[in-house]
């Protein structure tokens, strides 16, 4: 009984982490499991079980696949000639979102939304239309696609994995779509006809206007300041458009608020807090410098980037001083925007938080370094011009992903050895190499669904799966069958807002396995119900990591995601749990 209780607090624990973001979740999960561990909850080797399981190595594989792919920019360059021959913003958002969604059905979705946003965004300002009428939409045609196959997320394998683990039959190749066409249609179609009337016309946080978001910059006052010993309003520091002065940073004090009139002095550090734009023309201002995280004077010509933190990043509630930004990417961070507050600290001392957006100035050797999952850029880049070579690799890719595909549809092979396979090739024909193949490979997602696993024992054998189990069905049953699959559903789709989509799956797995030994049902049906519910994350930014990357380019705003996501939640939740329904039970 005492595992009953350990298991409940070491959850709450660790749902408490998660929601508040005391750290990033591949620390927070593993150090459940050891505690479980430690606990005596579970065995050394229950908890490492998950490290060697098929749907984990498979992920693996999949990352690095998908890598060559995306990496060769046959993708990116197909859009853009798919975009130029649209004419109209539905026309235009129909061609976008399907072919968006079968892509998103055999690659992961997390590269091809942070390779689109930009894209997408750089044609609607070509085209004078409002990216936020785009960006989400692309986020959600990405989470539908991925519902139609085993391969189009890692949520997918991870449940197809489990069931392996538990000697019960994994989804066939095609299965899940099943539940993923209908759904997949059915939402494109309600994206198309109605995200113009629910989304706003909003520009980006790159954009100027009325909706700009407030980015916090930090500019020195040098000695040939014209406005030295002077006072603020003197210096028309209060008139400048979209800028407002928060704080003035000086030897004896910071002074904060800054009345019109506080006097100037040299060497005083202004914060600025305002549109991104604004706060680099300052650089043209004579005696002011705008000042970056790196003590020397990074070149200004240098190319302006915008990119935001991810929740898996390793810069994570570090101040931006610590983080040897300069070394490790060639840029500097100049700017820095968190979604509803106002930063009044120095550049160098804001501590980093999951949603972040940096203005950097990026050097020559900035893109080559920027393969990580530290964060997204959103950017608008240039159309890029493919070579011979590049065109060749890529469909080469692009060609053994599909052979590998019909391999494993037709049971010639299984998923991990078809993958194994295509990797193999990748490497010996030099498509891929090894440096590359680090990059591409998301170690932090393998670490943390690994670690779900363990999690998932530790709630099977303390009880506590069983007496969620016994709830929902208590709750749900004399309304009957369909009842309970919604309640199932429902509670998934709670998780997956509150934590990663595959720690979500792990967790209701083992609940719905004990529904389906008690009401006599196939675990299969209730296993496909809690993928897709684990997956369908569209009402809000920080359920799915696409949604984040979509945030800032957009200029989206928190209600934005209700608005148009709670819908869709709702048709995603009603199509899948008819579909399982009529297929399965």
């Amino acid at each position: 009984m005492i595992e009953f209780y350990i298991v409940i607090a070491g959850m709450i624990m660790m749902l408490s982490c998660l929601i508040f973001e005391i750290e990033r979740p591949e620390i927070i999960i593993p150090s459940t499991l050891l505690f479980f561990v430690m606990t005596g909850v579970i065995s050394l080797q229950e908890a490492t079980k998950g490290f060697s399981n098929e749907g984990m190595l498979t992920i693996g594989l999949l990352f690095l696949i998908a890598g060559s792919i995306q990496g060769s920019g046959i993708v990116d360059h197909a859009l853009l000639k798919l975009l130029d021959r649209s004419n109209s913003s539905r026309h235009m958002l129909a061609k976008l979102l399907f072919p968006v969604s079968i892509l998103s059905a055999f690659l992961n979705n997390t590269p091809i939304v942070i390779a689109f946003t930009p894209l997408v965004k750089k044609w609607c300002e070509d085209h004078q239309l409002s990216p936020s009428k785009f960006l989400i939409p692309l986020s959600y045609a990405t989470i539908l696609g991925g519902t139609i196959t085993l391969i189009g997320t890692s949520t997918n394998l991870v449940v197809h994995g489990l069931l392996l683990d538990h000697n019960l039959r994994g989804f066939t190749f095609f299965e899940l779509s099943k539940v993923g066409i209908p759904v997949t249609l059915i939402g494109l179609c309600y994206l198309i006809f109605f995200s113009n009337y629910l989304l706003p016309a909003r520009k980006s946080t790159l954009a100027k206007g009325e909706n700009v978001r407030e980015f916090t910059g930090e500019v020195l006052i040098l000695e040939d300041f014209p406005y030295i010993q002077k006072t603020v309003e003197q210096a028309k520091l209060r008139s400048l458009k979209g800028l407002f002065l928060v704080s003035i940073i000086r030897d004896t004090g910071v002074i904060t608020p800054v009345s019109n009139t506080t006097v100037l002095k040299a060497n005083d550090r202004l914060i600025f807090t305002g549109d991104i734009t604004t706060i680099t023309e300052l650089q043209g201002n004579k005696g002011l410098q705008l000042l970056s995280t790196v003590e020397d004077d990074f070149p200004r010509h240098h190319e302006l980037v915008q990119a935001v933190v991810s929740h898996h990043s390793s810069l994570l509630f570090k101040r931006i001083k610590e983080t040897n930004f300069r070394s490790r990417y060639d840029a500097a961070v100049i700017a820095v925007h968190r979604q509803n507050q106002r930063l009044k600290a120095k550049i160098g001392d804001i501590v980093l938080k999951p949603g972040d957006s940096l203005l950097l100035v990026a050097g020559a050797e900035f893109q080559k370094r920027i393969h990580t999952n530290d964060f997204y850029l959103v950017t608008p880049i240039d159309k890029k011009i493919l070579t011979q070579k590049q065109k060749k690799q890529g469909w080469f890719s692009v060609l053994l992903l599909g052979a590998m595909i019909l391999l494993v549809t037709f049971g010639f092979v299984s998923m991990l050895t078809g993958m194994t396979l295509a990797a193999l090739i990748l490497f010996l024909f030099r498509i891929v190499h090894p440096q590359v193949a680090k990059n591409a490979i998301q170690w932090n997602v393998l670490i943390i669904i690994s670690c779900s696993f363990g999690i998932g024992y530790a709630l099977m054998n303390s009880g506590v799966a069983s007496f969620a189990a016994s709830l929902l069905m208590e709750a749900s049953q004399p309304f009957g069958i369909f009842a309970v699959i919604t309640a199932i559903y429902l509670l998934t789709n709670v998780f997956t807002e509150l934590m990663t989509n595959s720690a979500a799956a792990v967790m209701m797995f083992p609940i719905s396995l004990e529904i389906s030994s008690a009401m006599n049902l196939d675990p299969v049906a209730l296993a496909v119900l809690v993928t897709i519910a684990a997956s369908a994350s569209f009402a809000t930014p920080i359920g799915y990591q696409t949604n984040l990357i979509v945030y800032g380019p957009g200029g989206y705003q928190f209600k934005d995601f209700l608005r148009i996501g709670i819908p869709l939640n709702i048709i995603t939740m009603i199509t899948t749990v008819t579909a399982v329904h009529f297929f399965w039970l």
